[in-house]
């Protein structure tokens, strides 16, 4: 069997595609983006910096691309290589089986009609976080979102909500395993990085605010509570800038730091020392960074948008922000966990025994597998 992932240069495709054996399979890695290779293993041959020109380029391209799509569409491939042509290419040289795509609009949007004309080819789409829930709203997505699933053979998600949404917007194919979008966590490698609960006093925030994101209305609620701080650290992590100058501006006796401040490791290592961990959004699937949080034994405070997130969180193993906009809402959570209403001890004891059962990286190795042998037998 011949794989062809298709993804965005990105730590979640990385994670799922390190977890995949070679056995009985060819594996090839096409970066969409074009925008350089990943650490992956040796057997995956790797298709990089693909974009070329066909001219030179041309004064107001920039400003097309921006403001006027449709039209930009139409004259790109005088200008440069596009993306189904590079598709084509890919497919009469490697022959792929199976056509595995990561997330929707930038990696499934483009090579949607390429795919259509090869009726041979196999084709996954795996679901991330916001590309059906937010995206199914807006007009002039939701027709693409459609093309692609009712071209799509198989549809793999990180929470069942978007099982019954795709089904909702035409998705016809089976139902697979939900699992994690980066594949599992090593659960023994990172015990040592976890500190007792008593010895624990961060609360770590993540600091997106953007589209998505709604970090501000969490620092807010924060900001509001300093006399039940005194005995805690707040660390806001990958935070935008907005969010920077915000804790600036006020003089807030919290630690924001920027984006890239931190590696996906050094993240781990600070949520194996926090106490709580508040992630608050408007859309999302199954947060990556909640999963991180469970693993590593942070009491989660997280939003529920379209009821993903109270998949996994119940009373007994965190808190759930029903209103991402509501700082009053966020600020009684926090006061909540605070005021000795939660038993972080075991809440600490159910993530564990969650972590095992339902993100530990071997479990989740072998239903990745699993996905592509039961391909492999139906050829």
């Amino acid at each position: 069997m011949r794989i062809l992932f298709i993804s965005m240069n990105s730590i979640h495709a990385k994670r799922w595609i390190s977890n995949v054996d070679n056995d009985h399979r060819e594996l090839y890695w096409w970066d969409i983006t074009s925008s350089g290779k990943m650490n992956l293993q040796e057997n995956v041959t790797q298709i990089t910096d693909w974009k070329s020109r066909k001219i030179k380029y041309l004064k107001g391209e920039y400003f097309l691309r921006k403001n006027l799509r449709p039209l930009y569409d139409l004259i790109e491939p005088i200008l440069q290589v596009t993306i189904a042509e590079k598709l084509e290419l890919l497919i009469k040289e490697i022959q792929p089986d199976v056509i595995h795509s990561f997330e929707m609009q930038t990696c499934s949007y483009p090579i949607q009609k390429v795919i259509n004309k090869h009726k041979n080819i196999s084709w996954i789409y795996g679901c991330w976080g916001n590309d059906l829930f937010y995206f199914q709203n807006k007009k002039n997505h939701k027709y693409k979102i459609q093309q692609v699933l009712k071209r799509v053979n198989y549809l793999q998600t990180d929470c069942s909500r978007d099982i019954i949404l795709a089904k909702s917007l035409g998705y016809k194919g089976p139902e697979l395993d939900v699992i994690p979008t980066g594949g599992g966590f090593n659960l023994n490698e990172l015990n040592a990085l976890k500190l007792p609960i008593n010895q624990r006093k961060i609360i770590l925030v993540k600091g997106y605010e953007n589209i998505f994101g709604r970090a501000l209305n969490v620092i807010k609620a924060l900001s509001e509570l300093k006399e039940n701080l005194s005995h805690y650290e707040v660390i806001i992590f990958a935070s935008h800038p907005i969010v920077m100058d915000y804790v600036k501006r006020n003089s807030l006796p919290f630690k924001a730091l920027s984006k890239d401040a931190l590696s996906h490791f050094e993240v781990l290592e600070l949520m194996g020392k926090s106490l709580i961990y508040i992630g608050n959004n408007i859309s999302d699937g199954m947060p990556n960074t909640l999963l991180e949080a469970i693993t590593m034994g942070a009491f989660p405070i997280q939003s529920n948008p379209g009821g993903a997130t109270i998949e996994l969180i119940k009373m007994e193993n965190g808190l759930l922000i029903e209103n991402p906009d509501s700082v009053l809402e966020i600020k009684g959570l926090i006061l909540k966990a605070l005021t000795g209403k939660i038993d972080f001890e075991k809440a600490f004891v159910y993530n564990e025994e969650l972590s095992k059962s339902k993100l530990d990286y071997d479990f989740n190795r072998q239903k990745i597998n699993k996905l592509y042998s039961d391909l492999i037998k139906s050829y």
